[in-house]
């Protein structure tokens, strides 16, 4: 654990550091029609463009080789069989995101996350069906950058990860704190199964990818600068997430995951 001390607590002082430049902001507007206005690139703190730009370049080659033809191929496989995949993603992510109601003072959803993590892990077989929406259990979202914004920890400057996409300081930092904590991860490391780790991201990425395919290449066709594009749509769609206020008007992005699993690869 000494390891993982040495690599949170500069994440965490620099989180802290840059705070200062991007604070906690008040509420937005997130229903806007234009990603590319510069009433919301104001708020956006990006002094990495040069790099980030470089690393989108990549990511967007990367999406449009690989994770796109992909992903079209997967959407070719029955609609039942699909559907299982991404209920069984969602179900492991449970655990998680009833933690982070509860951090979060999110008592009756972190309650209702629980059941319905048993439910579709016992009726459900192992979460492949969800059958915990015939009991009023809805599927709610939370991670750990979501707790910090909720902590009132601004976002810090913005960042483009290779492969992963999108990001700032703090939904990084959220990141590394869902790998240490994701008991999915921690178990299948204790019994020595780490490629369970990484296969487990690439099926989400997939599964993710796959829904979102006409949605994603209408922003890159339509669009003056792709990665401003992408960068305000980002910030929309998290400010949504932390604000828990619908989303369904925004424009979905191409992220491979909200986690870093591939970090619990390092030996600690």
């Amino acid at each position: 654990m000494n390891k993982l001390t040495q690599l949170l607590a500069p994440l965490v002082l620099i989180l802290i550091s840059f705070n200062l430049y991007a604070g906690a902001s008040d509420e937005v507007n997130t229903n806007s029609d234009d990603f590319e206005t510069s009433v919301y690139e104001d708020e956006i703190y990006d002094p990495l463009e040069g790099i980030n730009r470089a690393v989108f370049g990549f990511n967007n080659v990367a999406d449009k080789v690989i994770l796109e033809p992909v992903a079209k191929g997967y959407k070719k496989l029955p609609s039942p069989l699909q559907s299982g995949i991404g209920n069984f993603i969602k179900n492991l992510k449970l655990p998680l995101v009833a933690l982070n109601q509860l951090l979060q003072g999110q008592g009756k959803n972190a309650a209702e996350s629980t059941g319905r993590f048993f439910v579709n892990s016992t009726v459900g077989i192992f979460g492949l069906i969800d059958v915990a929406d015939d009991f009023g259990l809805e599927q709610k979202e939370e991670d750990f950058g979501q707790t910090l914004a909720t902590w009132g920890v601004g976002d810090g400057f913005y960042i483009v990860l290779p492969l992963f996409g999108p990001s700032n300081l703090r939904d990084t930092t959220g990141m590394v704190m869902t790998m240490v904590t994701d008991p999915v991860n921690a178990y299948v490391s204790s019994q020595g199964e780490t490629w369970i780790i990484p296969f487990r991201t690439a099926v989400n990425a997939i599964d993710q990818r796959s829904q979102i395919i006409d949605e994603v290449n209408a922003l890159r066709d339509n669009s003056l600068d792709y990665y401003a594009a992408v960068r305000s749509s980002y910030y929309q769609n998290r400010k949504a997430a932390i604000n828990n206020t619908d989303d369904s008007d925004l424009t979905p992005l191409p992220l491979i995951s909200i986690e870093f699993e591939w970090l619990i690869l390092l030996k600690f």
